[in-house]
């Protein structure tokens, strides 16, 4: 006779959960902490004998079939740190599903075990963005910018052994609203690839990795990098923690000669936040802008302060000494205020922020969904997740144009942003 799948962790003994007090967080929505099974059900999830569904619940009222409990069988098999009481009952399991385990097989014991140390995840992303701007020295009056790109990415995560994971960042992208011309807008891209050893305190990088400044841990982003680079990354430290890196930047379409990067970070985390960056940079097309040199050498100092779980406030500001241009040019900096935040799995959550931005000569990729860079100006924007792993944003920036080249410091920007995001 079937049993539901509650009921069937009678054998989550299988991992010693029936005597053991959790401090887990609950992994599953219609679990709640004070359900007979909620202990079992959190260490068998933990340990990977058993998984939810996509939308974060576990269903354990649905009648589950002697194969599903053959592989949660398979799965408790493969543990080689049991008690002698578990080790005998997972035997006692493993005679009654003996004819399940044997067509099974192999392809449970092994393969699919192996199959589970490979995790997928991605999204499907819709983007709409309008740049506008209002020219006070030209006839026109006034440009303006629509784009609609539609994302599929795919993030894979293979562990390698107890230390080592794999990771990459699959992208293919597709401009909706293509011009003359744009034919071959639409493109594959392998956006990261990169090894990732953890050692508690002191973890280690290698490959094609994410970029972000320091400041970047508050909305909107960071005012210095955002985008990848190859090279390796070291961090160490527990609420004082010491970032390296030292690589190449990724090509992007202005550069054709991508530079060589080194940075260094020292970040404070907890209620108060702060720390400082330090990013050296080497190619020949700074020469224009540094007046013959080909380096770049950016400082910043950031700081934050949670009020309570829901309100912060943050500050950051960079300077680029290596320009040849007057002292307002030289700086990039941004204030914000952020109140909560949408979480995918959390239908109806939200959040929202307002930030101050000044993006100039120290922004050399920063965060542009709102503001762009060499403007400044305020950016507002909000998130709201509609339905479970279904997420909405909007962002509006309004400012001046800091370009020292095309612009007597009149011309008003403006940008609207608008995304929906599908997470899988």
């Amino acid at each position: 006779m079937k049993k539901t799948l509650v009921s069937a962790l009678a054998a989550a003994l299988v991992v010693g959960a029936a005597g053991t007090t959790f401090a887990a967080a609950n992994p599953f929505s219609d679990v709640p902490r004070d359900h007979w099974a909620y202990d079992a059900v959190t260490q068998l999830a933990n340990d990977g004998v058993v998984e939810g569904y996509g939308d974060g619940t576990f269903r354990g009222d649905r009648n589950i079939t002697r194969y599903e409990m053959a592989q949660m069988v398979a799965k408790a098999m493969a543990k080689g740190d049991l008690s002698a009481s578990d080790r005998a009952l997972v035997d006692r399991l493993a005679a009654e599903f003996a004819d399940e385990l044997n067509n099974l097989g192999v392809r449970v014991s092994n393969l699919e075990r192996n199959a589970d140390m490979v995790k997928w995840n991605g999204k499907v992303e819709y983007t709409y963005t309008s740049d506008r701007t209002e020219v006070s020295r030209k006839p026109s009056g006034a440009t303006k910018v629509n784009d609609n790109n539609l994302l599929f990415r795919l993030e894979p995560s293979a562990e390698v052994n107890s230390h080592w994971h794999v990771n990459a960042r699959l992208d293919a992208s597709m401009k909706v609203n293509k011009d003359a011309g744009e034919e071959d807008s639409d493109k594959v891209t392998l956006q990261r690839a990169w090894a990732e050893g953890d050692y508690g305190n002191f973890n280690v990088k290698l490959g094609k990795l994410e970029l972000l400044s320091a400041e970047a841990y508050a909305k909107p982003g960071a005012i210095i990098l955002d985008r990848e680079f190859s090279g390796a990354e070291v961090n160490f430290g527990k609420d004082l923690r010491v970032k390296l890196q030292a690589g190449r930047l990724s090509k992007k379409d202005e550069l054709t000669d991508p530079p060589n990067y080194q940075g260094a970070e020292l970040m404070y985390n907890g209620r108060l936040t702060g720390g400082i960056g330090y990013y050296h940079l080497n190619s020949d097309n700074y020469r224009i802008f540094t007046g013959g040199k080909d380096n770049m050498s950016i400082w910043s100092v950031n700081a934050g302060y949670s009020f309570d779980k829901n309100n912060f406030l943050s500050a950051a500001y960079a300077r680029n000494n290596s320009l040849a241009m007057d002292e307002k040019y030289k700086k990039s900096y941004q204030i914000s205020y952020d109140y909560k935040g949408a979480k995918p799995e959390d239908r109806g959550s939200w959040g929202a922020y307002v930030s101050y931005r000044y993006l100039a000569g120290a922004a050399l990729g920063a965060t542009t969904d709102g503001a762009m860079e060499l403007t400044k100006g305020v950016e507002l924007g909000a998130d709201y997740t509609l339905l479970p792993n279904v997420v909405l944003s909007a962002k509006y920036f309004r400012g001046k144009d800091l370009n020292p080249r095309v612009t007597d410091g009149k011309d008003k920007v403006s940008k609207l942003f608008g995304r929906v995001e599908f997470f899988f």
